[in-house]
């Protein structure tokens, strides 16, 4: 689900502060995606477990989440948020070339975290289904 961000604007500009307190998780890492040409899909991946709060700063981005039963798209815009969950797979397709996504999460990077192929991700999701 989307989320829109506080913002606070006047004359000078638009300020959307992100308070740590009010985020699902408690943030280890965050990072920032930029300078994608206009149509790219980026992610494609599944996290073990990684949450992550992805933002846009700039641009539009269409994000993908499939859960292993449903894919659901949503499109991100500025001052606007989606969280994903662990076990999700994710990608994001950067519509104007000019985007600026945003990602806070819940844990430091770590390789083996990642699933990057989509079957082995539904295996994964049948397998903790079943148990």
């Amino acid at each position: 689900m989307l989320t829109n961000l506080k913002t606070i604007k006047d004359d000078d500009g638009t300020l959307v502060p992100i308070e740590f307190s009010d985020l699902p998780f408690e943030p280890k890492r965050i990072f920032y995606v930029c300078d994608v040409p206009k149509g790219e899909e980026r992610g494609n991946h599944a996290h073990f477990e990684t949450r992550q709060l992805l933002m846009c700063l700039q641009g539009s981005i269409l994000v993908k989440l499939n859960d292993g039963k449903e894919l659901k798209e949503y499109r991100l815009m500025p001052n606007q948020s989606i969280l994903v969950e662990r076990m999700t797979w994710d990608s994001q397709v950067f519509e104007t070339g000019n985007d600026v996504l945003l990602a806070v999460c819940s844990t430091n990077y770590n390789k083996s975290d990642y699933i990057e192929d989509f079957e082995e991700f539904l295996r994964t999701i049948n397998e903790e289904g079943s148990k």
